[in-house]
């Protein structure tokens, strides 16, 4: 049953690439992020602390690149610096509506971000700040995913929000599957075990050694950020036994 109250005082979105790109497939939609970017107000407004990780999907993915012949710390590399460009364009979009925001990047770019520095991310998000996390880990061969899941242990959140394209975790792809079977609830080992399309392993065994849950909902529909957060029971929750 949902509440007025919030069911969680600092929440880390996980938002994928392909998410800004909207209809079109890739690039950043602006219609797309000033959506995003509402969504989120609505959750500073409630006086819930924010924090973000953005994929980079959107703009180039190492993975691809390095499947094709690119070296893959290059390629790597170059998928950070994407996700960087989508923390700059979701930053724009908050401010351009009121929300005082703060990206922090894993690699150093002292122009257009702060550097990733735990401690003063916990002082913005304790001032009401919005911080973005660009850059993912700073690590090749390390995922947007398993960045959220390090920043939201560094940070002290409750909970990682994953949004995506479907209303929860399935047994197959409900795009492809009529018969696929939603589940509403779900342990760390059920995802590893299984192998399901949750958060790649690293992610979640970080998240299982950390007791920390993950809510996947659909961020298509709007609203639903705020459902999540308020505690009514949407998508899929991931969790301890």
């Amino acid at each position: 049953m949902a509440s007025d109250k919030p069911k969680y005082r600092r929440i880390l979105l996980k938002l994928s690439g392909e998410a800004l790109a909207g209809e079109q497939g890739y690039g950043i939609d602006p219609e797309v992020i000033a959506a995003i970017a509402s969504e989120v107000k609505e959750l500073v407004d409630l006086e819930i602390q924010v924090a973000l990780v953005i994929g980079g999907g959107n703009i180039f993915r190492g993975v691809a690149a390095a499947s094709q012949g690119m070296d893959r710390a290059s390629a790597d590399y170059m998928g950070m610096i994407a996700t960087v460009m989508n923390s700059l364009a979701l930053q724009d979009a908050l401010e351009k509506i009121g929300v005082v925001t703060r990206v922090q990047s894993a690699i150093e770019m002292q122009e257009v971000a702060e550097p990733y520095i735990r401690r003063r991310a916990v002082r913005h998000l304790e001032k009401g700040r919005v911080v973005i996390f660009g850059a993912g880990t700073g690590n090749p061969y390390f995922t947007t995913d398993t960045a959220a899941s390090l920043r939201a242990m560094e940070i002290g959140a409750d909970v990682i929000l994953k949004a995506t394209k479907v209303d929860g975790v399935y047994n197959a792809d409900p795009a492809k599957n009529k018969d696929a079977v939603k589940f509403d609830r779900l342990t760390y080992l059920d995802v590893l075990k299984k192998g399901l399309q949750v958060m790649d392993a690293t992610a979640t065994s970080l998240c299982m050694d950390n007791n920390l849950p993950i809510v996947v909902f659909n961020l298509t529909r709007r609203g639903n950020i705020k459902k999540v957060v308020l505690g009514e029971e949407i998508g899929t929750i991931v969790q301890g036994e």
